[in-house]
């Protein structure tokens, strides 16, 4: 039966989004989760997820439907961490007018005894510099894996991973942005991601409205430690 003729089980999820004022509402928790748990299986066809993010850009998203996308992505890891890391630092954004000083901080905590691991990507907005980029500059080599992170962090307690080795299909999305021309869902779920399920996490934001909007999908997720707040270019910094 050709597509014209079934609906694809993912156009629900578009329905609901993209009815009008009146008649479209905000994904549920569970409709997000299986909403992205078909995204990251690949069961959704590229124009449906190009509808899907700008949907969701238009009207923003809800700390219920960001903790849904989270609690999909983190299934999708298949990995158990094998130690008790302290903080989660996501870097995401990249610096436009001034370097990324943050990095010093992260480097301080280390050499202090706190195992910092960070995750980021780059290389989706042109003009800004990225983490991973600087870190090679510093002679921090970047892993290459969920478990040689944890083998950096046994080391010296500091590890930088990109997305593309956490989640490739989430990197992919977050790369979306120079073809769509706009930031999608993908670059504010990535921030809540936790993936070695660090006691504490720390989130750098723009905009000061999704302040709240991270806190309760953290508090949803079952985090209990989490800090955000407004960073210079949306890094983790004051």
């Amino acid at each position: 039966m050709s597509l014209t003729e079934q609906e694809h089980p993912f156009a629900e999820f578009i329905k609901i989004l993209g009815k009008g004022k009146k008649g479209s509402r905000p994904l549920s928790q569970d409709e997000a989760y299986r909403a992205m748990k078909m995204i990251l299986a690949d069961e959704v066809l590229p124009i449906q997820l190009g509808a899907f993010l700008m949907l969701m850009r238009i009207k923003e998203e809800t700390c219920e439907e960001l903790a849904g996308f989270v609690a999909a992505a983190k299934e999708s890891f298949a990995h158990e961490p094998s130690l008790q890391v302290d903080l989660d630092w996501s870097s995401y954004a990249g610096k436009r007018r001034h370097l990324p000083w943050f990095l010093l901080s992260t480097q301080l905590l280390a050499e202090n005894g706190v195992k910092v691991f960070m995750h980021g990507a780059g290389g989706h907005t042109q003009g800004r510099i990225y983490t991973e980029k600087v870190l090679g500059s510093l002679g921090i080599p970047p892993a290459s894996s969920l478990t040689e992170a944890e083998a950096q962090l046994r080391a010296r307690n500091f590890s930088y991973l990109s997305l593309q080795h956490i989640c490739s299909p989430l990197y992919d999305m977050i790369n979306l942005r120079p073809v769509m021309g706009l930031r999608s869902p993908v670059h504010t779920l990535v921030r809540l991601l936790n993936p070695l399920r660090a006691s504490h996490s720390i989130q750098g934001i723009f905009h000061p409205s999704y302040r709240q909007v991270h806190q309760k999908a953290a508090l949803l997720l079952g985090e209990r430690n989490m800090a955000v707040l407004k960073g210079e270019g949306g890094e983790t910094e004051r």
